[in-house]
């Protein structure tokens, strides 16, 4: 039986006709909201090079500064202000200062060439930029049709923290206009702007929390992965800010770094992707593995059987029975890990699971603001991405005969299209209104979620089975030896159309065998042809790799470190 949704909002209604009036506070009016309630909590702090915080109620007064001085610069409200640079505090006070002063946030992606982020102000039309230290000054000399140019860094320019204007009364953004327009791609083509509202970024964060994942006021979250990305904004941003909690700024994608970061901060809402978790867990079951066979078969059982009485009897042993080893993997304080962004095979989710992590998938778009489904802490399906959040209407359309068809989603959260692109986002909906999500997947009777692919990436075998390489792929993400693999399919016959499978694979250059040598390349190979082999004899027979590609380089990543298939 399903967990029943909690109402994580209610708390709202006495704020109702005092500071909003709507069906939804806008992203300003929750902010205004949450400071009331927390002001003296810690909401923004960093830890490198040294420990700053800052507490929502100082938070706020930075905000409204920022917000008085782009007024007096002429930012009125429905202008478009971009922004770009590393994860810090000064990033989250400029996107609400933005806001505050009635305008739309522009989140671009710092690690985009120059030109292209040119081209996405030119076509977001952005009256002004913040910006870190790296490209500050290439924006003051060469500024364009921006009228300021702000830095993110102090002893940088106009440095956003020393912001000040008059008083003056500012126009505010209602629920249903933009807040923020995020774009897709950063390709010199014609890149596409998602325009997310007040009202599906606010339903989105509380909605999320319904599932129920109950996210408290003491709460540790950290921003990891870069901000400007829809997961990290709404899930740790926009979800801290909502609550009262606390986000750490975690700078570098550095192992060592981030388990230091985890250890210091106390967090314990570690958000992230599947080859983060990938990498923390490997480092757990080499450490394990070390400890020899005996040591290693009986923490296995031990976990068999946490796993075992935490699904059955929703208790959780092994926070307690591996302490030590969550301990040493720097997850003792850790509450809740949460990942999105890409598919988790369900033998990793199983592993934390046992380990005494409430861990967590989920899945979203972009086009959702991003969240629409969380696997429920207390009633999760290894194998699913999750039941569908409060307020979703999610189908099916034109299921096959396993149930697998393009997921297609309605809601308060669903974008109001695609930025000055009416074609294509007509082309984004079905008649009755429906997002099409390019996603494809199963649904059961209890409204969970089971993703077999992307529509785009489906491969057309011999036989006419239609092959998804994103369930493939997700066979290899324990294999220390396998650093990156991409499940495509190659022509087998023109006039049939048909195709075979085809994996291409670029080892871990780091990867040491039992002995601690670094394998050869001819050694590598027959590693890599074994665990082909493995992977096969779990597979269908239609699912079959019939062909390897060994790379030298490795596959060209996007900023949540998802291989970016169309360039291969």
């Amino acid at each position: 039986m399903a967990v029943p949704y909690a109402n994580t909002w209610a708390f709202l209604d006495e704020y109702r006709g005092k500071v909003f009036s709507g069906e939804w506070p806008t992203l300003s009016e929750m902010f205004k909201i949450t400071v009331s309630r927390f002001g003296e909590r810690p909401c923004f702090t960093i830890y490198e090079p040294d420990r700053i915080t800052l507490n929502y109620t100082e938070t706020l007064k930075l905000v409204q500064s920022t917000a008085r001085w782009l007024h007096s610069k002429g930012l009125r409200r429905g202008d478009r202000v971009a922004v770009t640079g590393k994860n810090a505090p000064e990033w989250t006070v400029a996107y609400l200062g933005i806001l505050f002063a009635g305008g739309v946030v522009v989140p671009l992606d710092y690690q985009l060439k120059n030109e292209e982020i040119d081209l996405l102000i030119k076509t977001a039309g952005a009256r002004m930029l913040f910006v870190d230290e790296e490209k500050h000054d290439r924006y003051v000399q060469s500024p364009g049709a921006l009228e300021a140019v702000i830095s993110l860094h102090q002893g940088v320019g106009t440095y956003i923290y020393d912001l000040d204007g008059p008083d003056a009364e500012m126009e505010q953004a209602e629920e249903t206009d933009l807040a923020a327009i995020l774009f897709t791609s950063g390709t010199m083509g014609n890149p596409k702007g998602v325009m997310l509202t007040h009202q599906n970024l606010v339903s989105g964060c509380y909605q999320a929390q319904g599932t129920p994942l109950i996210v408290l006021h003491t709460d540790v979250f950290y921003a990891l992965l870069p901000i400007h990305h829809a997961y990290t904004m709404q899930a740790v941003f926009l979800e801290t800010i909502s609550t009262g909690a606390e986000v750490v700024f975690g700078k570098r994608m550095v192992t060592k770094a981030i388990l230091k970061d985890l250890k210091e901060a106390k967090i314990t809402m570690f958000l992230g992707v599947p080859l983060l978790f990938n990498k923390v867990l490997a480092g757990i079951l080499r450490g394990l593995k070390e400890k020899g066979p005996i040591v290693y078969g009986l923490i296995s059982f031990l976990m068999t059987i946490s796993g075992i009485i935490k699904k059955v009897f929703k208790v959780n042993p092994g926070k307690k029975m591996f302490g030590f080893i969550l301990d040493k993997a720097s997850l003792s304080s850790v509450r809740i890990c949460i990942c999105g962004g890409g598919p988790l095979a369900p033998s990793v989710f199983k592993k934390y699971n046992q380990l005494g992590i409430d861990f967590v998938q989920g899945y979203g778009l972009t086009e959702t603001s991003p969240i629409i489904n969380i696997n429920p802490i207390e009633a999760y399906k290894e194998t699913s991405v999750g039941r569908t959040c409060p307020g979703v209407d999610m189908k099916i359309l034109d299921p096959d005969e396993r149930g697998i068809g393009e997921v297609i989603v309605k809601g308060s959260m669903v974008m109001k299209g695609y930025f000055n692109l009416p074609e294509e986002t007509a082309a984004a909906f079905t008649p009755d209104g429906y997002l099409k999500t390019g996603d494809l997947g199963y649904m059961d009777n209890e409204n969970y979620l089971y993703l077999t692919g992307r529509a785009k990436n489906m491969i057309v075998t011999e036989g006419g089975k239609n092959v998804y390489p994103e369930e493939i792929e997700n066979e290899f993400q324990l294999f220390e030896e396998v650093d990156q693999v991409l499940i495509r399919g190659f022509v087998l016959d023109k006039k049939l159309k048909s195709e075979g499978i085809e994996a291409l694979v670029y080892p871990n250059p780091e990867f040491k065998d039992e002995s601690g040598k670094v394998p050869t390349k001819d050694e590598m190979k027959v590693r890599i042809d074994r665990i082909i082999s493995e992977v096969n004899q779990r597979l269908l027979p239609y699912q079959k790799i019939g062909h390897t590609v060994i790379l030298d380089d490795p596959m060209e990543m996007t900023t949540t470190k998802k291989i970016k298939r169309g360039d291969i």
